[in-house]
């Protein structure tokens, strides 16, 4: 995966604001973004996106079982992540968007991640070994104002830091509330990673909060945001940690990345 190089600079991030990122040599900015998949090769069976509500499915495809999941480490900087060959699945999102809860689910495991009714207690990159096969990488959230400037700025470098230099990283899910309205500080790190080819997908979450309808038109909602700069959009999941709904689709897409280099 080809990565730019960047000056990254960080400051105060909540809702208003994210992190910037100057580029050594500036150019003209990109209108139009489009998709970074991590597949090589033509998929060798039909992914499909269910028109209107953007849930992605295997069509005959058994999900991925999960038989071990076991905390491996934390790391407060990259050059501490595991040096094995095993590819990473991160995961990241606003705090408090439910990131926990949506990865013990997948593991089918409560407590793996710590789940805290205190937003921004993920403050280092947690790396957990899923089957002696690949990891699952909890990222610190963002987004949460309570914590010190300091801290802040902390955090945001090493978001950064993993996201754009880390050659471990091989695919990464974006999270979003789904009973909101389309965060700006969510665009805006969507946009990065669009100008800086990472490939991910969006997961929904707390889908239980809303009927089927009201989920529609949430999702709806931030396709259309995306589509202001986006010519195509990537792949977009709706789950419930609550219900469990959406675990097949996104483990199933997860064994179909991690069988592509």
């Amino acid at each position: 995966m080809q990565k730019c190089r960047v000056t990254i600079s960080a400051y105060d991030i909540n809702v208003d604001k994210i992190i910037r990122i100057s580029k050594k040599h500036p150019g003209p900015r990109k209108k139009r973004l489009r998709f970074s998949r991590p597949f090589s090769e033509p998929r060798p069976y039909g992914f499909a996106l269910v028109p209107r509500f953007f849930t992605i499915f295997a069509e005959n495809h058994r999900p991925m079982q999960i038989t071990k999941a076991e905390f491996k480490c934390s790391s407060e900087r990259i050059s501490q992540v595991p040096k094995d060959d095993l590819k990473d699945i991160a995961f990241i999102g606003r705090s408090n968007v439910g990131k926990s809860s949506l990865i013990n689910m997948l593991t089918a495991r409560n407590g793996l991640a710590k789940v805290s009714g205190t937003p921004g207690k993920t403050r280092l990159v947690n790396h957990f070994r899923i089957n002696d096969a690949w990891y699952l990488v909890d990222l610190p959230g963002y987004g949460y104002a309570r914590t010190s400037k300091a801290q802040r700025g902390e955090f945001s470098k090493l978001i950064t830091d993993y996201i754009l230099k880390c050659e471990k990283m091989h695919f990464l899910f974006v999270l979003a509330d789904i009973r909101l309205e389309p965060q700006k500080i969510d665009l805006r790190f969507i946009e990065m990673l669009g100008e800086n080819g990472i490939p991910f997908a969006i997961i929904f979450t707390k889908a239980d909060k809303l009927s089927k309808t009201q989920q529609q038109k949430s999702v709806e909602r931030f396709r259309t945001a995306l589509a202001e700069q986006w010519e195509e959009l990537p792949p977009m999941f709706v789950s419930s940690a609550e219900k469990s709904s959406g675990r097949e689709e996104i483990l199933a897409f997860i064994d179909e990345c991690l069988r592509q280099n």
